[in-house]
C-alpha cells in the first residue's frame, strides 16, 4: 500500500545495511548477539547485552510509533517483538523453515499471531495463533512463473546451486557425477553452475578438460535468467530457494546441508520430496557416482522431469506475501476493535 510506512530493524552487519540500502528502505540499527552454539563466554556478552538491546528497540519503537511489528527470525527479532509487545503495539511473526528458530520458538507465546512457509513446523506453536502462508519469492520470480516457457533445443540445462554454506562438497559431487555420465548422455545436458568464490576456477577447468557444455561462476546476480534456463536443478534445501523453484515448478535433486541449525534443510527438503517434487539426498550417503545416475535418468525421461514440475508447483505459495499482509492487517483490525 503506498500510504505505508516501513522501517527494518536489523544489526549494524554489513549483510543487513547492504541489502537494505540497495532497496531504499528506512532502517534501523539495535547491537543483539545471537545465542544459540555460542562458547560460554560469547553466550554470557549476548546475554549481558539483551536489556541494551530492549531499550534500543523501545526508542525506536517510540520514534517511528508503528501499527504493528513482524518479525522474521534471527537474534534481532527477539528484543524487538518483546519490546513492542510490552509497549502494547500489535505483533505477527514469520517462520521460513520446517524446523522454527529458537527465537521464533520463544516468541510464538508471545506474538498475536504465527506465519508458517510448512505445515511441518505448525507444532512448535499455538494451534489458534497459526495462519499458513508460504515464504514470499520476489516480484520478477512471480513473473517468470506466469511467462510462457521459452523454446528448448535438444540439450536439458542442469542448474547447480553450490554456492553459499557447504558449497564446496556439492560442488565435488556434481562435478564428479557429471564427469562420470555416459558420453551419449552429457551431448544432451548444459550445466550452469554457481560455485561460490572458492572453486570456480576449478570446476570451470574440470568441465573444460571434459568438454562438458558448461557456464561456471561464483555467483549469479541474474537469478531470473539461470531459472529460466533451467530444466532441472541440483541445490541446498534452503526455504528460500525451494520457494522460488517451488513457484517456478522445477524439479529438483536436494543435497540439504548437513550442519544447519536443528538439521532443518533435511526436514524442508523433505517437504517437497515428499510431495513428489524433487529427490532428497543426504551428503554422507551420496557418491558421485549415485548422483551421476540420478542425473542421467531424469536427464533422459522427460515424462518424469514434467510430472516432478507439476508436483512441486502444487507445493508453492505464490500468493506468500498477500497471506502474510492479510494477516497482519487482520490482527491491527483485531486490536482496533478491542
Amino acid at each position: 500500500m503506498p500510504e505505508t510506512q516501513v522501517l527494518f530493524v536489523g544489526t549494524r552487519r554489513k549483510v543487513d545495511t547492504r541489502s537494505l540500502g540497495a532497496y531504499g528502505f528506512q532502517s534501523e540499527n539495535i547491537h543483539c548477539y545471537g545465542l544459540k552454539g555460542k562458547s560460554p563466554l560469547e553466550l554470557l556478552k549476548a546475554v549481558a547485552i539483551l536489556p541494551v538491546s530492549y531499550l534500543q528497540a523501545c526508542m525506536i519503537i517510540r520514534r517511528f510509533r508503528p501499527d504493528l511489528i513482524l518479525g522474521v527470525g534471527g537474534y534481532v527479532t527477539g528484543p524487538v517483538i518483546v519490546a513492542g509487545k510490552s509497549m502494547g503495539v500489535p505483533t505477527v511473526i514469520h517462520e521460513q523453515n520446517s524446523v522454527p528458530g529458537l527465537a521464533n520458538r520463544k516468541l510464538g507465546r508471545i506474538v498475536d499471531r504465527v506465519c508458517l512457509s510448512m505445515p511441518g513446523s505448525g507444532a512448535r506453536f499455538p494451534a489458534e495463533k497459526i495462519v499458513y502462508t508460504g515464504n514470499p519469492v520476489r516480484r520478477d520470480i512471480l513473473e517468470l512463473a506466469a511467462s510462457p516457457p521459452p523454446r528448448r533445443d535438444d540439450k536439458k540445462t542442469l542448474l547447480v546451486l553450490g554456492g553459499s554454506q557447504g558449497a564446496h562438497a556439492v560442488n565435488r559431487l556434481v562435478a564428479e557425477a557429471l564427469q562420470g555420465l555416459p558420453e551419449a548422455v552429457l551431448r544432451h545436458v548444459r550445466v550452469i553452475h554457481q560455485t561460490g568464490e572458492a572453486d570456480a576456477a576449478g570446476i570451470r577447468e574440470q568441465y573444460t578438460e571434459k568438454g562438458i557444455d558448461a557456464v561456471v561462476q561464483p555467483f549469479f546476480t541474474d537469478m531470473v535468467e539461470v531459472y529460466g534456463q533451467a530444466d532441472l536443478l541440483v541445490s541446498r534445501a534452503g526455504a528460500t530457494t525451494l520457494s522460488e523453484i517451488a513457484v517456478l515448478g522445477k524439479p529438483a535433486i536436494l543435497i540439504p546441508f548437513p550442519f544447519a541449525a536443528d538439521n532443518h534443510q533435511e526436514k524442508n527438503a523433505g517437504h517437497y520430496a515428499t510431495g513428489g517434487g524433487a529427490l532428497q539426498f543426504r551428503q554422507s550417503e551420496l557418491s558421485g557416482n549415485t548422483l551421476a545416475e540420478h542425473i542421467g535418468r531424469l536427464i533422459r525421461d522427460e515424462n518424469t522431469l514434467i510430472a516432478m514440475g507439476k508436483a512441486m508447483k502444487e507445493l508453492a505459495f505464490p500468493d506468500a506475501a498477500a497471506k502474510i499482509v492479510t494477516c497482519c492487517l487482520q490482527v491491527m483490525e483485531n486490536r482496533n476493535a478491542l
